[in-house]
């Protein structure tokens, strides 16, 4: 991306190759600044006519003769007193400041990013990347508190320390090949190697629930890919052990960066490989479509998702990354678990593996944090393999649990109120103020999601039957209903009521049954060969989720098997 300022979706990101600012000379005079006031003078026409009025000296000039003349103003006001300057803009003092406010105000509520190229130097690294937006952070900062000042003509007496820069930033390189050139419209779409968080990022999405279903095109999406360079950024990323290339519209950058929460990123030896998964998200192909495919000849499960204001929803990312990897599992054996996988360790030092198993808003995640709550005085550990998707495998005779990503995506009305704010200092929120709100937070190392780790109890969590605590079944009653797929959805995707899904997982398995199917039999045979505890946790969240009844009732006997 080649422009000083992108624009767009109540996004702004920077180039800092092109528009770096190092002094608030520089930023005031730059063609950067003026593009951004420009695009404040125009939102006012309709938000705030006075101040709009005001700007355009009563339509005098239009929105760009206004942000010229406002730019030379401020400018006189960096160096001079009020009384030193002679401007239109001055008449008005409670004005002026208003519209300072306002300007200051607008760009926080924006989505801000930066980037810079990481081989312009051969010094580059993260601490690069860090000072420099920092300085950024920094310069806004102090430009905006000495306006306001002058303004006022005494200083502030409360200093707010607050992200004044951006939101996050993150560093690109290119290419030197592609390993075919079937995918050569990749090539020159940058990379990116580092990303820098400003946690608590808190973003606002159009959209908070995924809609629809992925589904197989037997269309390559190559061929009607219509990214390039000056739009795209590419986040290369490990789902699992799987290297998946997810090339995005700059439009999504926020979606996109909040990966960095949930999935590992890729070293810049990793990205320049070649990849089990690509994913393509907000094609501007114009078929409003979430498809996968699978290039048979290059051995890669391939995702598009077109460009869509419903797709501003990070689900649809996260959840098509997971649908690749659970295609590709499949194909090597490996059988995809919709739930959550912890390991426990007492103060006594035993150890037990627990996996429980469900789809959307079954309760698994909820029945770990009940368990933190009862166990609290006797768990000295609880260590989080997954909190969504994962993996068993077979090795050597014994099923083992790996895990996919290294963050949770997390909905916010599911845990305890105190959760949020234990993790938020970490952590991206996703429309807090909205029904659905999420939190992405970190969960766990790559090392550990991508150990082996033995499953003592593999429980299936009931949201939707009226029976309460942990139940003992035979292996093939439990495999019966992890087929069904049965739950009470609260409305967090498109479902509500009593709905069932294949294997509770509509991210693969569903859409491949014949992958899946034979590979359901051989762990269950397995779990069962291995004496491992299978069968139900009723988490009754189908009911009431407000009603924590049924859940610490389930975590007291889950406690009760760990610790007997």
């Amino acid at each position: 991306m080649d422009k000083k300022i992108y624009l767009t979706n109540n996004q702004v990101v920077l180039n800092y190759n092109k528009a770096y600012p190092k002094s608030r000379e520089v930023l005031l005079k730059s063609n950067t600044f003026r593009v951004y006031l420009q695009h404040f003078i125009k939102t006012q026409e309709t938000l705030y006519p006075e101040l709009y009025n005001y700007l355009t000296q009563n339509g005098k000039y239009d929105s760009q003769e206004a942000a010229n003349k406002f730019s030379k103003c401020l400018r006189m006001l960096s160096i001079f007193n009020m009384d030193e300057i002679e401007s239109e803009y001055l008449e008005d003092k409670k004005s002026l400041l208003t519209v300072v406010r306002e300007i200051y105000k607008t760009w926080r509520h924006l989505q801000r990013f930066a980037f810079i190229k990481s081989d312009s130097s051969d010094d580059f690294g993260i601490n690069t990347l860090v000072r420099r937006d920092s300085e950024m952070n920094d310069l806004i900062l102090r430009t905006y508190r000495l306006f306001e000042e002058r303004i006022m003509d005494r200083p502030n007496l409360v200093y707010r320390q607050i992200q004044a820069g951006t939101n996050a930033c993150f560093s690109i390189h290119n290419r030197d090949s592609i390993w075919s050139e079937h995918y050569s419209a990749l090539k020159d779409i940058p990379i990116i190697d580092h990303v820098m968080l400003r946690t608590p990022m808190i973003l606002h999405p159009k959209s908070s629930k995924r809609t629809g279903t992925f589904t197989e095109t037997k269309v390559d999406p190559m061929t009607y890919f219509e990214g390039d360079s000056e739009s795209f950024f590419c986040f290369p990323c490990k789902v699992g052990k799987l290297l998946c290339f997810v090339y995005f519209n700059a439009k999504y950058t926020a979606s996109a960066l909040s990966m960095a929460n949930l999935f590992e990123l890729a070293t810049k030896e990793e990205a320049n490989q070649k990849p089990d998964l690509i994913l393509l998200f907000g094609n501007p192909d114009g078929k409003n479509a979430t498809e996968f495919y699978y290039d048979e000849t290059e051995n890669i499960w391939l995702g598009c998702i077109s460009d869509d204001p419903r797709i501003e929803y990070f689900g649809y990312l996260k959840k098509m990354c997971l649908t690749l990897h659970n295609l590709a599992a499949m194909q090597q054996g490996w059988l995809p678990i919709h739930g959550a996988f912890v390991n426990i360790t007492l103060n006594d030092g035993r150890k037990k593996g627990i996996m429980l198993m469900g789809d959307s808003g079954a309760g698994k995640s909820e029945s770990i944090e009940a368990l933190k709550s009862v166990g609290k005085d006797v768990i000295k550990d609880i260590e989080v393999v997954f909190d969504d998707m994962g993996t068993i495998h077979i090795e050597d005779g014994i099923p083992y649990g790996q895990g996919t990503e290294i963050g949770a995506f997390i909905r916010l009305d599911d845990l305890d109120p105190g959760t949020p704010y234990r993790d938020m200092d970490r952590s991206v929120f996703m429309a807090p103020e909205n029904p659905n709100s999420r939190m992405v937070t970190p969960a766990a190392s790559y090392d550990v999601i991508t150990t082996n780790h033995k499953i003592d109890l593999f429980a299936y969590a009931n949201n939707y039957t009226n029976e309460f605590g942990l139940k003992k079944l035979t292996v093939e009653e439990v495999k019966d209903t992890c087929v069904m797929g049965k739950r009470m959805a609260l409305g967090t995707t498109q479902e509500v009521g009593i709905s069932t899904t294949y294997f509770a997982n509509p991210f693969g398995p569903m859409q491949k049954q014949e992958l899946c199917e034979p590979l359901i039999t051989k762990v269950f045979s397995s779990l069962e060969e291995n004496g491992t505890f299978v069968g139900e946790i009723y988490t009754h969240l189908g009911f009431d989720k407000t009603n924590r009844h049924g859940l610490d009732i389930a975590a007291h006997q889950l406690l009760e098997f760990i610790t007997k």
